[in-house]
């Protein structure tokens, strides 16, 4: 026994052979793995093209994997973590990839601060090759901040305690790209989220023609005003400003420009 947790990750996929066994490997040469478990699960939405058949070839070191036709992304998340007995939980995208070092330093991170529900850290933004773009704005934020449209949270990056999504989640299913936005209101409201900078980079955000980042961003804030009405919020508020503004300007300029901006936003 190492006292170390298990962490479980879950992968959803669909279509996504070009990237999905970078994925895979990212997760399998975690540096964690030489003293601590992780217990990795994929859910593929029955692919047809070829990424059932990388499945297989890694299953013998899968927790659980399933390739069947479900709703989507949020669906697949949520029955991964169905699955899930680790007392850490984080999802990795078919088309991102962690660092090797990403799993223990989150671990030791959340053991060293037993207060923080989650602990997010850097992203680097990549292309569909692989080199790097930039880096993901990330930056500390909270319950309030993120209310007012400061996410600042790398997905990628983010581990968060499994006793609090038994008490939160699931994920909603109607959700289509604000998911994760979603999540981290409803963790934030019961524990404190932590951003830890100054460090390598966690994980690797793929920006690439058929990612939903690209292809359907215009999809996101219109979700994250689903959070805000819900959970109480105006009409006269700085998220509902900024949904505005950003569906007037923002899918027209070009990437470095939306990185920067989004340092402030």
């Amino acid at each position: 026994m190492t006292g170390l947790p298990l962490v479980s990750i879950v992968t959803p996929s669909f279509n996504q052979a070009p990237f999905l066994e970078q994925t895979i490997c990212s997760v399998l040469d975690q540096d964690y793995l030489r003293q601590g478990q992780i217990e990795y699960i994929i859910v593929d939405g029955g692919s047809t093209d070829g990424s059932r058949e990388i499945i297989e070839r890694y299953a013998p070191r899968l927790a659980w994997w399933v390739s069947e036709q479900d709703r989507g992304q949020t669906d697949a998340i949520n029955k991964g973590f169905a699955h899930a007995t680790g007392e850490v939980l984080a999802w990795i995208n078919s088309d991102d990839t962690y660092l090797p070092w990403a799993v223990s330093q989150a671990v030791a991170y959340l053991q060293q601060h037993p207060q923080a529900g989650m602990v997010y850290g850097d992203a680097d933004l990549v292309d569909a090759a692989g080199q790097v773009l930039g880096r993901f704005p990330a930056r500390q934020t909270d319950y309030r901040r993120l209310r007012r449209g400061y996410v600042h949270i790398p997905q990628q990056a983010a581990f968060f305690r499994a006793g609090l999504w038994r008490q939160v989640g699931p994920l909603d299913p109607t959700f289509y790209f604000a998911m994760d936005y979603d999540l981290w209101v409803r963790l934030a409201r019961l524990a404190p989220l932590h951003y830890l900078p100054g460090g390598r980079p966690w994980a690797n955000f793929r920006l690439h023609s058929s990612g939903k980042s690209v292809a359907a961003d215009d999809r996101c804030w219109p979700e994250m005003l689903r959070v805000h009405y819900r959970e109480g919020g105006s009409w006269f508020s700085l998220l509902v400003l900024k949904a505005r503004l950003r569906s007037l300007t923002y899918g027209r300029m070009p990437l470095g420009l939306r990185l920067w901006l989004r340092r402030f936003l």
